[in-house]
């Protein structure tokens, strides 16, 4: 009994020492990846619209505030992100059934450089723009909504620009997706 006791020690240390614990995908960027939790925000718990300029992934400006006037699907990735690629096809799925009545826009975070992000949008067919975060400071737009280290997660601003719906972790489907957006649609 003694000896499993030792062997049952040892082999948590070992665990802990090799990092491996309950928080999924933390790698070396410093992230979590969430559980794909959704959370639908009523019209009336809903606060201020979010702002957020930056540069997009060829160095031009972009806003958020540009975007207001009908939902917009804020998307946050990484090339580096292997929840990211199995995500992408849904995202680029809804955006080719939502036309121009839904905006699409992405957060590239924790990229060290840009060549990465724009080879991960031509693999996948991304043709919405994204604001460059090398080191996810954009998703500090987002208090209550998102944390510093989201990734992969989706927000579903509603016309006005403020937060309806966030996904925290990989968007489950390309319906979930389409279903919540029509819902913000229909609701405000």
């Amino acid at each position: 009994m003694k000896r499993l006791a030792s062997l049952v020690v040892a082999v948590g240390v070992m665990l802990a020492a090799t990092g491996c614990n309950s928080l999924q995908g933390t790698g070396d960027k410093g992230y979590v990846t969430g559980d794909g939790a959704i959370r639908t925000i009523p019209v009336s718990d809903r606060g201020e619209a979010i702002t957020l300029s930056g540069k997009d992934l060829d160095g031009k400006p972009i806003t958020l505030e540009s975007m207001r006037g009908k939902p917009t699907v804020v998307t946050v990735w990484g090339s580096w992100c292997a929840s990211c690629r199995k995500d992408s096809p849904y995202l680029v799925e809804a955006e080719r059934r939502f036309g121009d009545k839904v905006n699409f826009v992405g957060i590239d975070s924790r990229d060290a450089g840009t060549a990465q992000a724009k080879a991960y949008n031509q693999r996948f067919g991304i043709g919405w723009p994204s604001f460059f975060s090398p080191g996810g400071e954009a998703l500090l737009a987002f208090p209550g909504v998102l944390t510093p280290n989201s990734v992969p997660a989706t927000v579903v601003l509603d016309a006005q620009g403020r937060a309806a719906v966030d996904i925290n972790g990989g968007v489950p489907s390309t319906l979930t997706l389409v279903q919540l957006v029509q819902d913000v649609v229909r609701n405000g």
